[in-house]
């Protein structure tokens, strides 16, 4: 375990952690949006910061639930790397972007088939190119399977996952407990919001699992994992989303350079996704802190202007400082 982060005084509260730097404000960057088009006629948007030069690293920036480009993490990592000297690149989850996708179908905490797509583009343009990668919350569940899937085929050299609900089942019980039900219920409303939107459309609504009237009852990620993720993306209900779309049994298997950095307060999360020591491969540092909660892990300033631990972990995890000018 790392001693390196502490928070101040008026930030060890778990959800002062993670609702903070939610509602601090973070400069939005300058970035170029490139369209790929999947082979099952959808798209996913990447949002570029920098064009990489001949062989410099390119950071690929993974989000979590219902995260963008937008998101507070996301901001931050693209500001920081654009300080250290990295090109980077938000890989969107698809209807992330700001436009909703084309197909019935979306994204899951297990869906690495989008990532690899991204990953495979960036190197048939890149060639020489060293991909980094940084996943938030579900970005970095689909970043640890990833991982473990493609072992020493990954097109990723070095990883750093954050917050990853890396046992899915365990984490959908925490969110309907206390506090924790303040966030399952933010995020089930987007969730319910994009459903809307699909069922709306002509083409889409024969294709869909369930009827407008229905998508009000699912208050619940087991409800609306039950109800749609799981048969939208061809798995035998909840339960078996749950079990073959967690990050945990992947970690042994991984055989690059990967970081997994979690908070002990995590109101996300139960003791379940932290991993015991022969869980882990070779190549995998964990990291376990007692403060941070769910992507927070503020570590200074005040509350008006807050400081943070992950960006310079986590650039010093996947650089060791030796990022070049883009």
């Amino acid at each position: 375990m790392s001693q390196q982060f502490s928070p101040p005084w008026w930030a060890k509260n778990p959800h002062v952690q993670t609702i903070l730097p939610v509602l601090t404000k973070v400069d939005r960057p300058a970035l170029r949006r490139e369209r790929i088009e999947l082979a099952d006629g959808d798209f996913i948007d990447l949002d570029w910061q920098g064009i990489p030069q001949p062989n410099q690293a390119i950071l690929v920036i993974i989000h979590g639930l219902e995260g963008s480009a937008e998101s507070h993490y996301a901001r931050r990592i693209l500001a920081a790397s654009k300080a250290l000297g990295l090109c980077s690149v938000v890989h969107h989850h698809r209807s992330c972007s700001g436009e909703l996708n084309r197909l019935a179908r979306g994204y899951h905490s297990g869906d690495t088939a989008d990532l690899q797509t991204t990953l495979e583009h960036l190197k048939a343009n890149y060639p020489h190119n060293r991909l980094l990668a940084v996943g938030y919350s579900l970005g970095g569940n689909v970043l640890v399977k990833y991982q473990g899937e493609q072992q020493d085929q990954s097109l990723i050299d070095k990883a750093v996952a954050i917050s990853a609900p890396l046992q899915l089942g365990s984490c959908a019980n925490r969110l309907e407990k206390g506090f924790s039900k303040v966030y399952q219920s933010y995020l089930i409303k987007q969730l319910q919001q994009k459903m809307r939107g699909k069922v709306a459309k002509p083409e889409l609504k024969p294709l869909m699992p369930i009827s407008k009237q229905d998508i009000d009852s699912l208050t619940t990620f087991y409800a609306f994992d039950d109800k749609v993720t799981a048969p939208l993306h061809g798995f035998d209900g909840v339960d078996d989303y749950y079990t073959r779309a967690s990050g945990m049994p992947y970690l042994n298997r991984i055989a690059k350079p990967t970081l997994v950095i979690h908070a002990k307060d995590d109101p996300f999360m139960t003791p379940a996704v932290i991993p015991a020591q022969d869980q882990l491969s070779e190549h995998v540092q964990y990291e376990l802190h007692e403060n941070g909660g769910h992507v927070g892990f503020i570590n200074g300033g005040s509350p008006w202007r807050p400081k943070y631990y992950l960006e310079q972990r986590i650039l010093s995890f996947l650089t060791s400082l030796e990022a070049a000018v883009c």
